[in-house]
């Protein structure tokens, strides 16, 4: 439990509070009782949106979230929820990613399959049904610098006036599989719809540090490192790669059996190089098998030098490849390249014989148990 929490602070890098601003890295929150700034933001439907689009809406509910802060997808049945509730009584809830993509580093996503993009949004709409907008502010980040959220998720919400009447969490209990103890976000909706005023008008918020655009500097920096991390390339034989497909750790263990002259497998191995970044800090690792014969070893460290493979590489020491082909697996035909997921214990739950969808893996391997979205 203590290694999941520690990691998602690395991924987060914030437990922040939402009623006061950070000098020089976080623009100051809206005030309780100031006027909605205005916004014309796209969401993923294709529509454009301002603040005149809700102007019918009783109450506005806007939540600044995003696709790959676990945070954020532990909310995510909840704002569904919260939406259908509330609907049919006038209110208007909205969703807004305030993050810049560029700004997310690799190992940042290693609760998601999804970064931030708008391309990405979309999916994520599709995959959960939202029954709301989700709007995209990643390029200019104009809304969210006025409004001044410090995390995903943070609500605010605006009376029939557009008043900020409440900013904060939306309960108090992040772990979806527990019931909260205070519903903030419903208190603060319940009371309005009354005419009443709101019990608690600021709260806290825990979750992922919002992206802004100077961050981008430290994902290059970060790729910059990556690329400079030692590379190695080792022999291995019959049992050894019998071995490997025992899976005898306690990892969720991709393997890619690839070669140098294979160009499918040159051309998605990048693909390969960047899932081991998302995921390594978690109870999964990547390994590449190359098919390569055993004089070709120096051709084949130097492409994976290349492309930064700082994971754990093999090639196999014989000539004769159908031996490879049976030591990986019988049902393998043998053409290249060809990807496996095996879990402890040796069982295979993903097999493929030519090139992989990156999307349908990242999926794959974020959903399985021994992995997740949320801590």
């Amino acid at each position: 439990m203590f290694r999941k929490q520690f990691l998602l602070l690395l991924l987060c890098t914030a437990t922040t509070l939402a009623a006061f601003s950070m000098p020089g890295d976080q623009p100051k929150t809206l005030a309780i009782g100031s006027s909605a700034p205005p916004f014309s933001l796209k969401g993923t439907d294709g529509k454009t949106y301002t603040l005149q689009s809700f102007k019918g809406a009783k109450i506005l509910a806007l939540v600044f979230t995003c696709n790959h802060c676990p945070t954020a997808q532990a909310y995510e049945e909840r704002l569904i929820q919260l939406a259908k509730d509330y609907a049919a009584k006038g209110v208007a809830l909205v969703a807004v990613s305030p993050n810049d993509p560029k700004a997310v580093r690799l190992d940042e996503l290693g609760y998601s399959d999804l970064n931030d993009s708008y391309a990405e949004m979309k999916i994520r709409a599709k995959e959960k049904s939202f029954n709301f907008p989700y709007l995209y502010d990643g390029d200019t980040q104009a809304m969210s610098l006025a409004y001044g959220p410090v995390a995903t998720p943070h609500v605010f919400i605006f009376d029939a006036d557009r008043k900020l009447r409440y900013q904060g969490r939306i309960d108090d209990v992040e772990n979806p599989a527990k019931k909260p103890n205070t519903h903030d976000a419903r208190n603060a909706l319940d009371a309005l719809l009354q005419g009443s005023a709101v019990p608690v008008a600021a709260t806290k918020v825990f979750g992922c540090s919002v992206k802004w655009a100077e961050k981008e500097e430290g994902n290059k920096k970060a790729m910059e490192q990556w690329m400079k991390e030692p590379v190695a390339l080792e022999g291995i034989d019959e049992a050894g790669v019998k071995e490997l497909l025992e899976n005898k750790g306690d990892k969720l263990r991709l393997i890619n059996v690839w070669a140098t002259w294979c160009g499918p497998c040159v051309i998605e191995f990048p693909d390969f190089v960047a899932i081991n970044r998302m995921y390594r800090g978690r109870d999964f690792e990547f390994i590449s098998v190359s098919a390569d014969s055993p004089e070709k070893r120096d051709k084949a460290l130097k492409f994976l030098k290349e492309k930064g493979a700082s994971n754990k590489n093999y090639i196999f020491n014989h000539d004769d490849k159908y031996k490879l082909i049976e030591a990986i697996d019988p049902q393998w035909g043998g053409a290249l390249p060809y990807t496996i997921l095996v879990e402890p214990g040796g069982k295979i739950v993903y097999r493929k014989q030519a090139t992989i969808n990156p999307q349908a893996i990242k999926k794959m391997i974020v959903d399985h148990q021994l992995i997740g979205r949320v801590y």
